[in-house]
């Protein structure tokens, strides 16, 4: 059986040399609860089932090199993808050289890619709500070796704003940083919708970086096409990728 795991391509206006995707749940060979297209090797899926998952991703795309699949922990680290070793522990990547697969796992969290205007470095970065108020975009844009206005960034598929329930302590730790955070807030009861689209775009804003697109496509609710980990608890990941041609 030929199986071609399903895509999302950026709708954004990167340079040509630079190639990112984020996939989807489609496509591959995993058993539930986390089929099919799991890439993750620390959810409980079975470790044979990942490996073939991640060799479709390489037969399907011209991916130059194996994606820097990284041991991410809901902080702000971002590590150089031409020093790290497999498995290092960290939220994001960077790299300046062609052939490094800058990886990225979520499944509700948002991922966050970006590259400059002329295609001269690329970054990926996993912002859950604690990366996201802990300041991993700010991280991964201060990595680059470009001024923040040249940047551009894409925003991958993560929990929408009529999904993300949270808690007041959530709300407190972006609005202690900025009170604007509050408009990415809607209260629910003694709890609170928040909006990561909007909290990552505010914080893009704040750093310098006005070009940001994506946005929009709900993890939560696209049960078809994407792993959540709020709506089934034990699943798998997707993985958003970035590099340099």
């Amino acid at each position: 059986m030929s199986l071609m795991p399903e895509v999302i391509t950026p709708d954004w206006p990167a340079p040509r040399n630079v190639r990112a995707l984020t996939t989807t749940r489609l496509g591959g060979v995993s058993r539930a609860p986390f089929d099919s297209f799991n890439l993750a090797t620390h959810v409980g899926d079975d470790p044979q089932s990942v490996a073939q998952n991640r060799r479709l991703l390489h037969e399907s795309f011209p991916l130059p090199g194996e994606p820097l699949w990284l041991s991410q922990v809901h902080g702000v680290g971002i590590v150089n993808a031409a020093k790290a070793q497999m498995d290092a522990e960290g939220d994001g990547s960077f790299s300046v050289q062609p052939g490094l697969v800058c990886t990225v796992m979520t499944a509700d969290c948002l991922p966050v890619l970006l590259t400059d205007r002329i295609g001269s470095c690329v970054a990926a970065a996993h912002a859950g709500w604690r990366g996201l108020a802990d300041g991993v975009i700010e991280a991964a844009v201060k990595a680059l070796p470009v001024a923040p206005d040249q940047l551009m960034a894409w925003l991958g598929p993560a929990i929408g704003p009529a999904a993300f329930e949270v808690g007041p302590e959530v709300r407190e730790a972006f609005c202690s940083v900025s009170v604007d955070a509050a408009k990415a807030f809607e209260p629910r009861g003694d709890k609170w919708l928040a909006d990561i689209y909007r909290l990552a775009r505010q914080r893009l804003a704040r750093v310098g970086v006005s070009q940001v697109y994506g946005g929009g496509l709900c993890t939560y609710s696209d049960e078809r096409r994407f792993y959540s980990y709020r709506r089934d608890g034990q699943t798998g990941r997707m993985a958003s990728l970035i590099w340099l041609t």
